[in-house]
């Protein structure tokens, strides 16, 4: 895992763990059995995520995988898993190219990036409605060359395409992974004169891309690199006005957490680490209560009973709409909606989509444009 990443799943699965085991453990046909959570850290590098999930089998005989974190590294991981019949629940991987290979054991918590580019667009054509954007929208599509950018560009084209004159898409460009230099993409959005800049990138593409765009002087109606925007990272490397506006959706937010499991989850996790989680920790937290509930509902850690209770589970949930499957028909990930966020000036980020949730207004087009 990039370390800042990794350190966020940890947190999670290790919030879940001490609270899982504060009143005894996981109850297993009334007895209780604590949870041993043994955390290897595979530095972003597949072979060594191979290799430490083989010594976890071999040496450790542990019961259950949770997953690390980005897609390249969860597709290896989760292969060992498969091939070795050992549950596997990650939080860090939403690819469905991940769980379109009819594996029986890979269970993923983040629902698909696909879902994120329709909830994005769903708020942009309701800005489109009420008049605030131009009809057509002009747009540039950008996404990094990975099954998660192309789940994205496929979210965006499938919403155009189901949107008649809605929307125009004027550039389609992707990228490499650990981008240095984006100004040839850069250019090319420029001379194309697109009203929405829509990019798929991972925090440290998303940092380099934006650092460039605003040296750039170039300027969108609307502004989103998917999940990202909101992460303090990027308002250390970028500033506060670096990152005004931006828009993102993503797998949960903590304006969710005012009542029943969330509020528990965010109060438990701000008592323990003394700052407020963010999407990172709380997938990894769900990811490891589901486990959890699998293993109980099992009554045992016989790995083929606990994989049949996660193939059927039905949860109370953190996340957006409340419930955490794991659908068969999806290969095993889940399927819920996202939250739109937008950051503000003033250091807010508050949800703007869907309106049942939401705990501001959306604003479009970005007043930082002129003209």
């Amino acid at each position: 895992m990039r370390v800042r990443t990794g350190e966020r799943f940890k947190q999670g699965f290790e919030l879940a763990f001490a609270l899982e085991n504060a009143d005894g453990g996981i109850d297993l046909s009334g007895r209780k059995i604590p949870v041993e959570l043994k955390l290897l850290d595979d530095t972003t590098d597949q072979a060594k995520a191979v290799n430490l999930a083989q010594r976890l089998i071999t040496q450790d005989r542990v019961n259950a995988f949770l997953g690390t974190y980005s897609t390249s590294l969860v597709e290896a991981q989760s292969t060992v898993a498969e091939q070795n019949k050992i549950p596997y629940v990650t939080g860090g991987g939403a690819a469905t190219s991940i769980y379109a290979k009819g594996y029986q054991w890979v269970f993923g918590t983040l629902a698909p990036v696909a879902n994120l580019a329709g909830a994005e667009m769903s708020w942009i054509d309701t800005q489109q409605a009420a008049g605030k954007l131009p009809k057509p929208a002009r747009m540039a599509v950008i996404w990094e060359n990975t099954s998660h950018g192309q789940d994205f560009r496929k979210g965006v084209k499938d919403f155009v395409a189901a949107h008649g004159d809605g929307y125009q898409i004027v550039t389609d460009e992707s990228f490499a992974l650990d981008g240095k230099d984006f100004s040839a993409i850069l250019s090319k959005v420029r001379a194309a004169r697109a009203d929405l800049f829509m990019v798929d990138a991972h925090l440290p593409d998303f940092i380099t891309m934006q650092r460039q765009y605003l040296s750039s002087n170039m300027c969108h109606k609307i502004i989103t690199y998917g999940a990202r925007g909101t992460e303090s990272d990027a308002r250390t490397a970028l500033g506060q006005a670096g990152v005004d506006y931006i828009l993102s959706a993503v797998w949960w937010n903590k304006q969710l957490g005012n009542a029943g499991l969330n509020k528990a989850f965010v109060d438990a996790y701000k008592a323990r680490y003394g700052a407020d989680p963010e999407w990172y920790q709380a997938l990894g937290y769900e990811a490891a209560r589901s486990l959890f509930t699998a293993i109980g509902q099992a009554g045992s850690v016989d790995r083929e009973q606990i994989r049949q209770k996660l193939s059927a589970l039905d949860m109370d949930s953190i996340l957006p709409g409340g419930k955490l499957a794991y659908p068969p028909g999806k290969g095993g990930q889940a399927d819920y909606p996202f939250v739109v966020q937008q950051n503000r000036p003033d250091g807010t980020s508050p949800i703007i989509y869907p309106a049942d949730v939401a705990t501001g207004q959306g604003v479009a087009p970005n007043p930082n444009c002129k003209g």
